[in-house]
């Protein structure tokens, strides 16, 4: 019975957030309009995406309300673990706001600085790490479910909890480049989030551990999570709706950073991080084909991609947005069903 309860809860959380967030586009996008936040595109970016210059930003606005209203309306009595997801996420996103601001206040393509990022991020990143090692329900031990082995790192638990909060927030924000990407993939992922959750949930309440009151509690905490990651697909569903090709308005920092800081905390949650390698894989190809052509033209003055990350090589291989959106998503179906086969 609690079982069902949970996923009605995770369904209508799902529901919700992707309706207040349709709800919200005809009323933000006039609003972003009329306050001329508009995006300013890189001139060193493809060629095509001049044509997106003044389209509306900061829509990451948008699924940063609803998803705190699904996550209040449905989350289980215990859901502390939930609530310090939602925090991270609205944090990363105040970076993101912050970031925004400064480029449609100085139409620029800066924002803040790279330093200043990254200094925030660490913030919460520390916040983040601190928490979830001392939480009864997560503390310093990974779980790494295809081999069914727990790995404790003691104190260098922290250290790794914020290299992961940092790399996926930023690999989250290479990836929002084209329309619906970012919001697409994390749509998948958080999905699937939700049915690992909910599997944890119902594992946590077992006939053996039925008696054991912080079992019980630990399943809903569990539960709550599993409600958050469906207001996060909610979110990104609906913002898809304005955001897809050709979007009429754009997440911005204020939402690219926020889903990652989101994504960063599901995984961390679950117990079973390393397992964002393989489901995040798209986010972490936008990183790794920076990075790799940085340090290729830094080395050798010599580029790998015609652009990266490495969404752009390939649109300008001649691919159009939707068909690598597409691409991107189906691929992240593909790791995300190979990742739950580590749970059945």
């Amino acid at each position: 019975m609690i079982g069902r309860q949970i996923m009605k809860s995770v369904i209508f959380a799902l529901l919700l957030s992707a309706a207040v967030c349709m709800i919200l586009g005809p009323l933000t996008i006039p609003l972003l309009k009329r306050l001329k936040f508009g995006q300013s595109e890189r001139s060193d970016g493809p060629k095509s995406h001049l044509t997106k210059a003044g389209t509306p930003t900061m829509g990451g606005i948008m699924f940063l309300v609803s998803i705190p209203i699904a996550v209040f309306a449905f989350r289980e009595a215990s859901s502390s673990l939930a609530i310090a997801a939602l925090l991270v996420t609205l944090a990363c996103g105040l970076i993101g706001f912050l970031d925004d601001f400064l480029k449609v206040k100085f139409k620029n393509t800066v924002g803040l600085r790279g330093y200043q990022k990254i200094i925030a991020q660490f913030g919460v990143a520390l916040v983040l790490a601190l928490y979830a090692y001392n939480s009864p329900f997560i503390g310093s031990t990974l779980y790494m479910p295809f081999f069914d082995i727990e790995w404790d790192l003691g104190i260098m638990y922290i250290p790794f909890v914020m290299f992961v909060v940092i790399a996926t927030v930023t690999s989250v924000h290479l990836t929002d480049g084209l329309d619906g990407l970012a919001s697409g993939v994390s749509l998948v992922y958080a999905v699937t989030m939700a049915v690992i959750f909910l599997y944890l949930s119902a594992a946590a309440l077992n006939p053996v551990d039925m008696g054991q009151a912080s079992e019980i509690q630990y399943a809903a905490e569990l539960g709550s999570m599993a409600v958050f990651a469906a207001a996060i697909a909610g979110g990104c569903m609906g913002f898809l709706k304005f955001n897809s090709y050709p979007a009429r308005v754009f997440m911005g920092d204020t939402g690219s950073l926020a889903l990652g800081g989101a994504i960063s905390a599901m995984a961390i949650f679950s117990r079973s991080p390393l397992l964002l390698i393989i489901m995040g894989g798209c986010f972490v190809a936008s990183s790794l084909s920076s990075i790799l052509q940085v340090g290729s033209y830094k080395l050798r003055k010599k580029r790998i991609f015609k652009m990266a990350p490495l969404h752009h090589h390939f649109e300008l291989l001649g691919h159009s947005e939707t068909r690598i959106v597409s691409a991107y998503m189906i691929t992240t179906v593909f790791l995300c069903l190979i990742c739950l086969l580590a749970y059945v």
